[in-house]
Order: C-alpha cells, then sequence, then structure tokens
C-alpha cells in the first residue's frame, strides 16, 4: 500500500471510532427513539451506514459481500425504522458489525484498491473512490446522530 492508501484506512478506522464513541452512552431504548421532526434513529443511522460501505462495494465490483440483502430493506436509501422486523439487527448487534466492518474491508480490499472496474453512476471506477465517498458519507450520517442525540435530550 502507498501513504495515500494508508491514509485512507487510517481515515476508515479514525472515523469509525469517532462514529461508535459518540453512541457509547446511547441506550438501546435511546437508539431507537424518533425525536419529533425526524424519519430515522440512531439505530437505523448505523444501520445505514454499515449497508452503504457493501452496497457501493457491490455496486461497483459486482462481487457478493458480506452483508445481507435484507439491510437493504430495513437500512437504505428512503427506508425508515417502520420496516423494521425482528429479524432487524439490533443496536448492539450493529455496534458489532460496525466495529469489525473496517477490518473486513481492509483484509478484503487492501491490495485491490485501485483495480478498475467500469464506473457507476457516480462516476467512481476504484474501490479506493467507492471508500472515500463511504468515508465522507458516514460522517454526514455522524453528524445526523449528534444531532438525534441533542433532539433526544431536548424530549425530555
Amino acid at each position: 500500500m502507498n501513504k495515500r492508501q494508508k491514509v485512507l484506512f487510517e481515515q476508515l478506522y479514525t472515523y469509525r471510532d469517532e462514529l461508535l464513541q459518540l453512541v457509547e452512552d446511547v441506550s438501546d431504548e435511546a437508539a431507537n427513539m424518533i425525536p419529533h421532526g425526524w424519519n430515522n434513529n440512531i439505530r437505523w443511522n448505523l444501520g445505514h451506514i454499515y449497508l452503504d460501505q457493501y452496497l457501493w462495494i457491490h455496486t461497483l465490483t459486482k462481487e457478493e459481500v458480506p452483508v445481507s440483502m435484507c439491510f437493504n430493506g430495513w437500512f437504505g436509501f428512503g427506508t425508515s425504522p417502520k420496516q423494521f422486523t425482528h429479524e432487524t439487527p439490533t443496536f448492539q448487534e450493529l455496534i458489532k458489525l460496525l466495529t469489525q466492518q473496517p477490518d473486513e474491508i481492509k483484509g478484503r480490499y487492501k491490495d485491490r484498491l485501485e483495480e478498475q472496474f467500469p464506473p457507476t453512476e457516480m462516476g467512481m471506477h476504484t474501490i479506493e473512490q467507492v471508500l472515500t465517498r463511504t468515508i465522507f458519507h458516514e460522517g454526514l450520517h455522524t453528524g445526523a446522530i449528534l444531532a438525534i442525540k441533542k433532539g433526544l435530550k431536548l424530549q425530555h
């Protein structure tokens, strides 16, 4: 791996650690609450972050990824906690999956970051480009989780 790619993985790990620290003090009950004016909750945002990285890798590579496609029905774009079933991963299960995901991605793709694929609709044609986009996306949803936490505290 070159220096740029090492920095990419450092960012993946660092921002994931920040996300996980942000939800350390969140109870299962609070993770499932939807503040007034919001469509989703903390649990949904965590599942969406987890899904998004694998979904974009799959979209690019057309290869199998280690996420059930049921996740798309629970956490995909345009979904909400209203689609959750008894099979939807719990808040704690999502934390575990998110903790493991950076190692899984690094293990699978560290030697393939510059491999060329037909471009996605967003013009990405390498795994490195996909990871750059998904790290940015994770930051957006980390901000949403922070805002939801503040909204929940205002409701008490």
